[in-house]
């Protein structure tokens, strides 16, 4: 195989368990390879122990720490009990393939089974590269088709009650107008400070957000960094909760923590996401409308946008959206009223109807 840094000749050398035909195609491929530049000595190393590399080495310095983690647990999961022990040149499509079957065949969703992958082909990938593969056996399995979730948002009139009915609770109606106005996702606008909004409360920065372990990170994306104007109707709910909150602080004395947080729990810590939501929830039910997430109160906010005909570039920037094309794909279901209103008008510049 040439010879190596210190001059001596390399060997390769395999055994293959089969016929003298699947011997012979190995030898062609090696030589066909050998011949390229592209020959990988097969690595000795187990899944397990590249993967640890391969987390340590590439993934925690260059991830946000809740993306770390979700992989950690991902591939602990479903992917290091079956195959960790598996020496890495041994692992074959067919392998990788029947992992996904088992696991869809226990009840996991299509998402799931393919973000796996997605996962699991970026590490052996990362392998190739390393030169300890040949090639990515990852690229060659079929995954389970992702059915797109239907998406849930209000009605204008529904917003509206939804508003409404959340007057009844004081200490979360600013949140759910701020959510509900702005589109920001629920880990922005519950780690937002007050620090972040101009002093006369007409626009706020997004400049962090809150995990689920209640942790302070870097927004998701470049774009995610953004400002956003704050309706008058916002401006004012706001000055009137931050009233209340003083008061309720200097209430509480030194036992209240000040992290400078607009949403704070009673002791002036990060909210809890849970308790958000059962807050929400309670609202749902107080004023009969479907039961929707918290996060569709993003996808709400971007739909009526939308539907009034504002520009979707314009949405995209509101929402953090990493480009215009992403804001059209999720709420394509908004566009055919879009349509409609454009024929609308241009009829109306050209005939005058």
């Amino acid at each position: 195989m040439g010879r190596g840094t210190e001059g001596k000749r390399k060997y390769h050398n395999k055994t293959i368990h089969g016929s003298k035909k699947d011997a012979q195609a190995y030898l062609n491929q090696v030589l066909r390879d050998r011949d390229l530049g592209v020959f990988t000595e097969p690595s000795r190393k187990t899944l397990n122990e590249f993967l640890d590399e391969w987390l340590s080495v590439v993934k925690k310095p260059h991830v946000r720490q809740v993306t770390y983690d979700d992989y950690v647990n991902l591939l602990a999961r479903y992917v290091r009990e079956p195959l960790g022990e598996r020496r890495l040149s041994q692992i074959t499509a067919m392998e990788i393939q029947k992992v996904y079957a088992r696991l869809t065949e226990r009840g996991l969703s299509a998402r799931t089974v393919r973000y796996t992958h997605s996962v699991l082909r970026g590490a052996l990938e990362q392998a190739v590269r390393w030169q300890f593969l040949p090639r990515n056996p990852a690229q060659y399995v079929d995954l389970p088709r992702q059915e797109r979730r239907e998406m849930k948002a209000f009605s204008s009139e529904q917003a509206t009650r939804f508003l409404e009915a959340s007057q009844n609770d004081p200490s979360f109606y600013a949140l759910f107008l701020v959510a509900l106005t702005t589109g920001m996702r629920p880990g922005e606008y519950l780690a937002l400070q007050w620090k972040d909004i101009s002093s006369d409360m007409g626009t706020l920065s997004v400049c962090r957000a809150l995990t689920r372990d209640r942790q302070f990170e870097e927004p998701k994306t470049k774009r995610s960094r953004r400002a956003i104007h704050l309706l008058p109707t916002v401006t004012q709910a706001l000055r009137a909760y931050r009233l209340q909150q003083t008061k309720w602080r200097l209430s509480q004395g030194p036992a209240y923590k000040n992290m400078d947080l607009i949403f704070a729990s009673a002791a002036g810590e990060p909210l809890n996401e849970r308790e958000v939501v059962r807050h929400f929830k309670a609202v749902l039910k107080t004023a009969g409308l479907p039961d929707i997430r918290l996060y569709d109160l993003r996808h709400t906010c971007a739909s009526l946008l939308l539907a009034a005909g504002e520009n979707p570039k314009v949405v995209s920037e509101r929402l953090g959206h990493a480009s215009v094309v992403l804001t059209l794909d999720t709420y394509s279901h908004v566009l055919p009223g879009l349509q409609r209103a454009a024929s609308e008008r241009l009829e109306s510049i050209l005939f005058g109807r």
